[in-house]
């Protein structure tokens, strides 16, 4: 494959968010890549992306399912740019035409983390006081931490991992919720305190690998990008997105995961949950590895007939209202 395609391709041009995380993302699939099919050149084009520019407003508000992947998927359709890197969970389940989710790679950790100011360093999520304040910008852990912990007060924070992990240092949170994969990638992984059991808090639909986008009818690039495929996340974030695809979710919704895999059979577990924590339906269904997105879709339509679709469109006339 490695002669076949670099005789045919010399340079290819990589879209990526400016973020510190996004940048380092996008260079090691580059060196990945680069290692594979020396003879070609890789080239990082950066943009800044919607969800980049407004900081002032919680994500749920913005109102937009491609709030860090549209300026990139323009930038490939437009042919500025060959392929994206993307954090898989921040990318739709529903691609504009022409476009295709060409790999997956393998995933790091993707559970949620705790992340505290100093004078909690005693303390696990089960043990902060009453009235402590946790930061967090996702309706996913909003929802299920409320549940869990309802005398916590939560409060939205935004900005790049140094500013969020500074406005807690400075005593403006007691903790942070954030995600493992994102803090270990950016060499952070020692403020990790807890990370959080699937019991407490069920993880976002692909979090902590790494999606591929490219124009789907370039078949010698999704056959160069497909070298580094991880077939287990794969399959895996598959069934994840199926799920929340068949529920008509966006990245920002209080819908989260769990997926296992034992042998040839694949485990995938989901919840909905209101952003109040009151309302929750959550289920689990078995497999085939063979056939992941059917896992999800079945598991979608069982959580539907228990109420998730009540739960969802509550939630959506509460953020149409806001």
């Amino acid at each position: 494959m490695t002669s076949v395609v670099s005789s045919s391709i010399t340079t290819i041009r990589i879209g990526s968010r400016k973020s510190q995380l996004a940048l380092i993302q996008t260079h090691w699939v580059k060196e990945q890549l680069s290692l594979k099919f020396p003879n070609i050149q890789f080239e990082v084009h950066t943009m800044s992306t919607k969800g980049d520019k407004i900081l002032d407003v919680p994500l749920a508000k913005i109102g937009d399912k491609a709030l860090f992947t549209k300026e990139l998927e323009l930038g490939m359709m437009n042919r500025e740019i060959d392929f994206a890197v993307h954090s898989l969970k921040d990318l739709p389940t529903r691609l504009p035409e022409g476009l295709g989710l060409a790999t997956i790679t393998e995933r790091e950790n993707p559970a949620d983390a705790l992340v505290v100011h100093e004078k909690h360093k005693d303390k696990q999520i089960e043990t902060l006081p009453e009235g402590a304040v946790i930061g967090t910008s996702s309706l996913r852990r909003l929802a299920q931490l409320r549940h869990h912990f309802p005398h916590f007060e939560f409060k939205d924070v935004r900005g790049n991992l140094n500013t969020r992990l500074g406005k807690l240092d400075s005593g403006e949170y007691d903790a942070l919720i954030l995600a493992a994969a994102g803090l270990g990638r950016l060499g952070m992984a020692e403020r990790v305190h807890q990370v959080i059991p699937k019991e407490i808090s069920l993880h976002a639909v692909g979090q902590g690998a790494l999606g591929i986008e490219c124009l789907a009818d370039n078949e010698k690039l999704i056959s160069l990008l497909k070298s580094i495929e991880h077939p287990q996340t794969r399959d895996r974030c598959l069934a994840e997105r199926a799920f929340l695809r068949e529920l008509e979710g966006g990245c920002q919704v209080p819908i989260g995961v769990n997926t296992e895999i034992n042998g040839d059979e694949l485990t995938l577990t989901g919840i909905v949950a209101s952003i109040d924590g009151t309302k929750r339906v959550q289920d689990t269904v078995s497999g085939s590895l063979s056939e992941p997105e059917k896992i999800g879709t079945q598991l979608a339509q069982r959580l539907r007939e228990q109420g998730a679709q009540e739960i969802l469109e509550e939630i959506f006339a509460t953020l149409d209202r806001s």
